[in-house]
This record gives structure tokens, sequence and C-alpha cells, in this order.
């Protein structure tokens, strides 16, 4: 089994505060007069501003209480603007001091860009293992030092890739390095590349995609004075993770599967302790999706007895 090594409840505290903080400051930033516009049987909240004759519309995010609560408070967010940025770098200082994982300057400068982009707040969720190595403060323990927390850098100054369909591009390269940014989206069936009109961009279609990225959760990333981003469910992930081992090839997909395979075992064994309930229901809710789904994890769990062992035991 995995030891587990727990954040300080200074620290735990420290990050709950920042990710509140980063959660105002995501809101006071936006220009406009709040507007709730219902879709179906949900409701959104959109920024409206004049520009010109013409009337445009920034996303805030799905109606809730606690959004509707911010948006009450929105100007005395706007006033407190500089007080929170101060308090927002101490809380950082603190969490380093804690020996929370921070994020690499160059991973640090694209999920600011993007973040500053409303890329989070449309909806883009981070996966793979930069959302893994956000999932220390949301669970209150430390990352593994090695392998399967370690990911390759982000640049914010890209090149586009050559694609298979030609002028639709899905991935972006940083000139020189090839470090990579790639855009997926859920696909049910053919995994192909479809328009993402909000970012203006292509994304590459993932079938299992939809599973990882249902009811996304914010996170904090540990870079300047925070940065608000969005990650899959910590339970979502481990699953997740399990599915996809099994997809992959041979050849270098081995080494990524037996990396999968590590990322869902540390998650399984920290959640099956603190939050047993939530892991259960995703474990469940994939097993009742189909066979396919069925037959790819208990695949990689066959290469898991110790996972395996604890699945059961939570009775899903």
């Amino acid at each position: 089994m995995i030891g587990m090594i727990s954040l300080s409840s200074i620290a735990m505290s420290a990050y709950t505060d920042l990710v509140r903080l980063v959660k105002d400051d995501a809101l006071s930033g936006v220009e406009g007069k709040p507007t709730l516009k219902e879709r179906g049987d949900k409701a959104y909240w959109y920024a409206a501003r004049r520009v010109g004759t013409e009337m445009r519309f920034i996303y805030i995010g799905e109606d809730s209480d606690e959004t509707r609560a911010r948006i009450g408070r929105i100007e005395e967010l706007r006033g407190a603007a500089k007080d929170r940025q101060a308090e927002r770098s101490r809380l950082v200082r603190l969490l380093r001091a804690e020996g929370m994982t921070p994020t690499d300057r160059a991973t640090g400068s694209i999920l600011s860009a993007m973040a500053a982009a409303g890329t989070f707040r449309l909806g883009g969720t981070i996966v793979g293992t930069n959302a893994f190595r956000l999932y220390e403060g949301e669970l209150g323990i430390r990352l593994p030092i090695g392998g399967m927390a370690n990911t390759g850098d982000i640049d914010i100054k890209f090149d586009p890739l050559p694609a298979l369909d030609q002028g639709r591009t899905w991935r972006w390269a940083q000139g020189g390095s090839g470090q990579l940014v790639e855009f997926l989206t859920p696909a049910f069936g053919d995994e192909t590349i479809r328009d993402l009109p909000a970012l203006g961009v292509n994304a590459q279609g993932l079938n299992y995609l939809n599973f990882l990225i249902a009811e996304p959760i914010h996170a904090a990333a540990i870079y300047r004075s925070g940065i608000l981003v969005q990650v899959p469910r910590p339970e979502r992930y481990a699953i997740h993770k399990l599915i996809v081992a099994d997809r992959r090839r041979d050849g270098a997909g081995s080494l990524k599967s037996a990396k999968d395979r590590e990322q869902a075992a540390f998650l399984i064994e920290a959640m099956a302790e603190d939050r047993p309930d939530d892991l259960a229901r995703a474990y469940a809710a994939a097993l009742e999706v189909g066979p396919r789904w069925r037959e790819h994890i208990g695949n990689s769990l066959k290469r898991m007895p110790a996972t395996q062992t604890i699945l059961e035991s939570l009775g899903a």
C-alpha cells in the first residue's frame, strides 16, 4: 500500500481560504450587470455589457446559492480587491512553507493565461497529471514524489500542429520544446475533431471523457497569488484512470498505462479512508454504464489486487 502523508490543519485551512478568495476575484473581475438566463431546467448567470451598439454577455456560472451570494456582494468584492490580492499572496507563501507542491513556472504561466481568457469560467476542465497534482489541497495529502506526479511543462506561446482535418487544430506545441496543450471534448462513438465555439478552438473527441468531467470542482494552483482552475472530481478521475489504462496500446502506451494505474491506486487508497461514499458512488456509476466499461475496469484491477480489494470492500 502507498504511504500517505497528511497536510497540516494550518495548510488545509489556508488552502480553503485561498480557493474562496480566488473565486471572489474571478467574479469581481467580470464587468457588466449580472443577468440570469434560463435554459431548460437550469439557469445560468451572465454579465451583460454594452459595447457600442451591441450587448455582450460574459458567462459567470451556473445558478447556485453560492453564485447568488457572491453576485449579491459584487460591489463589496470589487472594493476589496487590493486587500484580497495581498491576502492571497500571504496564503500562497504559507502553503509553500507548509510543504504544499507549487505549480512550476511554465505550467503556471499557461494556467494563468487560460484563466484570464475565461477558459475555466466557460467550463474548461484540466485533466491528466496536471489535474492529479492539484488534488493535494482538495484531499489534504502530500503527493508522492516520482513518476506518477511528473508531467511535461506547458508554455503560453504556441505553434499549431498539423491535424488530420485540414485547418482544424486541437493540439498546440511550444516552439522548440514540443511541449503540448491539447483541447479535448466528450465523444459518444466516433472520436473525431469537433468545434469548441466558446473558446474559438477545435477539440479531439474522446469516449469516456463525459464521465470524467461530470460535476467538476474548483481548485487553486499554487502559483504567484493563486489561480482558480477547474478539475474533475478526484473519485471520477481515479475510476476513469482504470478505464483508460486498459485502453492504452502496447509500446509507449504501456508506460502511460502503468502511470494511470499508479494514480488510480493512490487516489483510491486516499479516498477509501476519508471519502468512501464518494468513491463508492463513482465506482458503481461506472460499472452500471455497460459491459465495455466493466471490462476495462476489471482488466485494470486484475493488475491491482490491493486496489481491487479496497473497491470491493466499499460494497458498490
